[in-house]
């Protein structure tokens, strides 16, 4: 399963993405929101991870363009963020994420969110 994982932090990167490798997914990097739109067009991922807070442009915003455009709208997107808030899951879920995280990540609790979002149902 190819993921685009859209996330400027470097260790932030460096740690999920060796992670996700590690249970056998195939994980693409995109550092700011408007790189995570163009992949997402020219990738097909089966899924998303996206940062809320992003340079460039905005998780949020990120988000509502991949859905906005018709080769990228039935993809998942799992957003991602550090700064847990009130209403934080509720914008992301406006935004057109399909779920929320937050960072850290706990990796058993985000590979169930994956597999559940997986197409074609969970993976095994």
């Amino acid at each position: 399963m190819k993921i685009l994982y859209v996330e400027d932090n470097e260790d932030n990167i460096y740690m999920l993405e060796r992670r996700l490798k590690r249970a056998g997914f195939d994980v693409l990097i995109a550092r700011d929101g408007a790189q995570g739109v163009t992949m997402a067009a020219a990738e097909l991922p089966e899924l998303i991870l996206m940062d809320m807070g992003l340079p460039v442009l905005d998780g949020q915003e990120a988000t509502k363009q991949i859905k906005a455009a018709p080769e990228t709208k039935h993809i998942p997107v799992i957003a991602l963020t550090a700064n847990a808030m009130t209403g934080d899951r509720e914008k992301a879920l406006a935004a057109g994420c399909d779920d929320f995280d937050t960072k850290p990540v706990d990796l058993p609790r985000l590979l169930g969110k994956i597999q559940a979002l997986a197409p074609g149902g969970p993976v095994s």
